[in-house]
């Protein structure tokens, strides 16, 4: 059992940056990828990030030149870095792990607001 809590959101101006955490503890070894999710209002849940247990990255279009995902396997924390922020980034973001069996979890999420 993984168990994720998000962190780093809040209320930042267009064009300014964030980074959003996402610390695990339980079975972190069991963890075969870890990714972000973002889900704005009144839109479904998507995509934006994931790094594997071997560190590949893959990015959604839509982050790909601003959002930077990364890991830190000693604080067992993922990151993900956004830059230029635009007001079509406000959302809700989660993490994700998922372990060696697919199995899925997800953090309760952290609100980013971009707005001047």
């Amino acid at each position: 059992q993984v168990q994720l809590v998000e962190s780093g959101g809040g209320l930042v101006q267009p064009g300014g940056s964030l980074r959003l955490s996402c610390a695990a503890s339980g079975s972190i070894g069991s963890i075969a990828a870890w990714l972000w999710y973002r889900q704005a209002p009144g839109k479904e849940r998507e995509f934006s990030a994931v790094i594997s247990r071997g560190g590949v990255t893959n990015y959604a279009d839509s982050a790909k030149g601003r959002f930077t995902i990364s890991r830190d396997n000693v604080k067992n924390t993922m990151y993900l870095q956004i830059n230029s922020l635009k007001p079509e980034d406000t959302a809700v973001y989660y993490c994700k792990a998922v372990d060696i069996r697919s199995r899925a979890c997800w953090g309760l999420g952290t609100q980013v607001t971009v707005s001047s």
